[in-house]
């Protein structure tokens, strides 16, 4: 494919609706089949694209703009209340234009996000009532209309971006759930970290825990039905693993960090090291970005320890050569890594592995 159909050309061929996920996933496992993996790898095997070029952030410029003024004609002629409600309308107008068939990437993640913002501005104004007073029942029906709303966008406009916001009212709603539940949960001299330890905070900390293992599990839905990475199903795992990957290794390493002591620095050690092999498996860098600071953390106290005052030089240095290394060898290291386990269900469904040259039969 090196010389004829590239994996970019694939992926605008999705998007332009010539061919479908299904279809395009396997002709590019006849290619890689036919020629090897490696051959055809692209530089960056999970793809991440922002926009597309200086166009769509002119345009997302101007749709801020617009936006903006639409906004302000509302507030002069309209009911204050509407405001929040028109914008949802108009936002969702212009997303027919920029996601379903101009299919912007920039623009079409500035929209869904007027979106989501104008749904929950919508949602407080029209069924909770009062913008300046919460309740934790109110925040869940917030929590859970808006998870429902950007569940009807990506099924209107098969926005991966949408997933990312559909978490964030995920992460709303079990908030709010667990304050109705356990009312005064919090304590006022409660630190930010205090939220993440199971110990100091068990029950909002096992809130963001079972999100975070629904975020995952959800990411790696969309993963295994698009192993080769060229649809839309690939990206919505992406913006599923960002939310996934803090909620897991704060709760998890943070209460085993805050226990303090070498059992709680092994136990952290332990769990940074279970979710980097698991990033490894899956093929996600982008899940084993959150364990960086705490990595840091730990080598930093572990050289301090040491007594020495260039801790922080050699915490940086001793990181920086771990993370270039296993960027460099991501690939070999998780061909041999994969190759030496035992087979296991959805093993055959992951990204090509069999020594990073073949697809995975």
């Amino acid at each position: 494919m090196s010389d004829g159909v590239s994996r970019d050309d694939l992926r605008a061929a999705v998007a332009s609706g010539v061919l479908d996920e299904a279809q395009a996933s396997k002709l590019m496992i006849l290619s890689d089949q036919r020629q090897g993996y490696r051959a055809n790898m692209i530089g960056d095997d999970e793809p991440f694209e922002l926009f597309k070029g200086f166009a769509e952030i002119f345009v997302t410029v101007g749709l801020g703009l617009l936006m903006s003024g639409l906004i302000g004609l509302t507030a002069i002629f309209g009911q204050v209340t509407l405001i929040p409600a028109i914008a949802m309308l108009i936002s969702v107008a212009l997303a027919f234009y920029f996601t379903k068939k101009r299919r912007m990437s920039l623009p079409s993640i500035a929209l869904c996000i007027a979106f989501a913002s104008t749904l929950g501005l919508a949602v407080v104004a029209a069924i909770i009532g009062d913008y300046g007073q919460f309740s934790p029942l109110k925040t869940v029906i917030l929590g859970l209309v808006g998870m429902v709303g950007m569940l009807a966008y990506y099924r209107v406009f098969r926005l991966p971006f949408a997933m990312f916001t559909l978490g964030v009212f995920g992460i709303i709603t079990i908030i709010g759930g667990v304050e109705f539940l356990f009312p005064g949960n919090a304590p006022a001299n409660a630190n930010l970290t205090d939220y993440f330890d199971l110990r100091r905070q068990p029950h909002l900390a096992l809130g963001t825990l079972v999100f975070g293992v629904c975020a995952f599990f959800g990411a790696l839905w969309f993963d295994l039905q698009d192993p080769h990475r060229v649809s839309r199903k690939s990206a919505s795992a992406f913006w599923l693993h960002i939310l996934a990957a803090p909620a897991l290794v704060n709760t998890l390493v943070m209460s085993n960090y805050q226990m303090g002591g070498s059992v709680g620095t092994a136990l952290a050690i332990l769990v940074l090291a279970l979710f980097t092999l698991l990033a490894i498996i899956i093929d996600r860098r982008s899940f084993l970005t959150a364990g960086l600071i705490y990595m840091g953390l730990l080598l930093g106290s572990a050289i301090d320890e040491a007594g020495t005052q260039w801790a922080p030089i050699l915490t940086m240095l001793v990181l920086g050569l771990f993370v270039t290394s296993l960027g460099a060898f991501w690939t070999q290291t998780r061909a041999w890594l994969l190759g030496a386990l035992p087979d296991f269900p959805g093993k055959h469904r992951l990204p090509p592995f069999e020594d990073g040259l073949a697809v995975s039969e």
